[in-house]
């Protein structure tokens, strides 16, 4: 019976479900493979040079990933204004978001690159780390601020082309980019050949001249111009006809996403009070999630472009079918992937570091992982709807208040007063996830996010 319904329901969905698959499984595979760039250091630093190398980049990598998400926010509001211009088949405007898109990444890059190498030793200070993680993590921070930059002119082109539909390209220059950084963190870790051993200098260096390659190529292929949307020089120009809408959808996200962030640059600080052996575990940890989201987020991105070119062509029942489509077809994968975590966990997390230590410390809380990935996933993806109808307003006071009135206070309770180890942060996750999530649904239900203008 159960199955008659789900392929009556597929069949009648049929195009919608094609619509996000096609949209969403490039970006499934490019966020994988830019997570890649990160988890490529993590297994060969692991490996390679050992755990205090693992600590240190794990924080250095923290800090630069959190300040990039931060402000290159203003990627959220223009994938919003691109796709709602795209369904109207407005390509001016179009074009005029895309290219004052860049200016903004591109000044803010600078100025965040600039901000990194004269305060690097203060940042990474704030850690409770041996003196040997510090200066480790110092050296890694200072040669990857240089890629900064580079990785806000690949976050503002690839947010462009996903606004009118093209995840396709992105797919292939982080394909390009992750084999680059994994190359060259072999020739340049282990001195292969004429090039000299560099150690965990020469993980960072391999990975900023991979990101220097991938800004390179979108530049190219931005001139070259694809599905209506082409970069000119004139649209380099900022206009407050379009910076003002621009900033409007912008700066609650970069809000958000500093909540975000800095919560979990807070629970690292808590971790912190630990050993380096839970250190290293957390890091390893947040890695795995982070790659098993991906999925979430490349229906997160294809929610938000189908749910924004669909307001655009003024469909509202199909902006909402959307998002209901893509979260199920969501929570399908984060069971999925959850089952596998919490059946063999001790194999996945041995995939990343050989340390028995580390791999028995890990087990409890990866167990912990797997339970909350439906909730996680489901999240992710109806935030993403929520901000392709431009309600990032919205979607910024629900993180903030599920991440400081619950996630980061419930750690440190169970750290500090509980005396927990690593799992304490997924305990709290769960927690906050699973209240949310009900509240996120209520949101939606409401339909009012359908009635904003951009």
């Amino acid at each position: 019976m159960h199955g008659v319904f789900a392929m009556e329901f597929i069949k009648k969905n049929k195009g919608l479900i094609l619509s996000i698959l096609s949209i969403s499984l490039p970006v499934i595979i490019e966020m994988s493979l830019h997570t890649l760039v990160g988890i490529a250091d993590t297994l060969m630093i692991s490996h390679m040079i050992g755990k205090d190398a693992l600590s240190a980049a794990g924080y250095a990598n923290q800090v630069i990933f959190a300040t990039i998400f931060v402000f290159s926010s203003f990627n959220i509001g223009a994938t919003a204004m691109i796709s709602r211009s795209y369904g109207e088949k407005n390509h001016t405007k179009l074009n005029q978001a895309a290219g004052q898109n860049l200016t903004l990444n591109l000044s803010v890059g600078f100025i965040m690159t600039l901000f990194a190498l004269a305060f690097g030793a203060k940042i990474m200070g704030i850690f409770d780390t041996t003196d040997a993680v510090f200066e480790m993590g110092l050296s890694y921070f200072n040669i990857v601020s240089y890629s900064m930059v580079f990785m806000f002119i690949a976050f503002a082109a690839a947010s462009s082309l996903r606004g009118v539909s093209d995840t396709r390209t992105p797919m292939i220059v982080s394909a390009i980019v992750n084999f680059l950084n994994i190359i060259g963190n072999y020739v340049l870790i282990t001195g292969f050949g004429p090039f000299p051993e560099m150690g965990i200098q020469g993980a960072a260096l391999s990975t900023t001249l991979s990101r220097v390659m991938g800004a390179v190529i979108y530049i190219i292929l931005l001139l070259k111009g694809s599905n209506g949307l082409r970069l000119f020089f004139r649209n380099l120009k900022i206009t407050s006809g379009i910076i003002k809408p621009l900033w409007n959808l912008s700066y609650t996200a970069g809000f958000e996403q500093l909540l975000l962030h800095t919560s979990f640059i807070v629970a690292g600080l808590f971790i912190s009070f630990l050993d380096t052996t839970s250190e290293a575990a957390y890091r390893i940890l947040l890695s795995i999630e982070s790659l098993s989201t991906m999925p979430a987020i490349g229906f997160s991105i294809a929610a938000a472009t189908l749910v924004g070119k669909a307001l655009g062509e003024e469909d509202k029942p199909k902006a909402l079918h959307t998002s209901y489509i893509a979260s199920g077809m969501g929570i399908l994968w984060g069971i999925l992937i959850g089952t596998i975590f919490i059946v063999f966990p001790a194999q996945i997390i041995r995939l990343f570091t050989p340390d028995i230590d580390i791999i028995q410390r890990s087990i409890p809380a990866m167990r912990l992982v797997g339970i909350d990935q439906p909730f996680l996933v489901y999240i992710i993806i109806m935030f993403g709807s929520l901000r392709g109808a431009g309600d990032t307003k919205n979607v910024m006071i629900l993180n903030a208040l599920r991440l400081w009135g619950i996630f980061i206070p419930t750690i440190y309770i169970l750290i500090v007063f509980g005396h927990m180890g690593i799992e304490s942060v997924w305990i709290s996750e769960l927690i906050s996830l699973a209240i949310f999530s009900l509240i996120v649904y209520r949101r939606l239900r409401s339909e009012r996010w359908m009635d904003i203008r951009i």
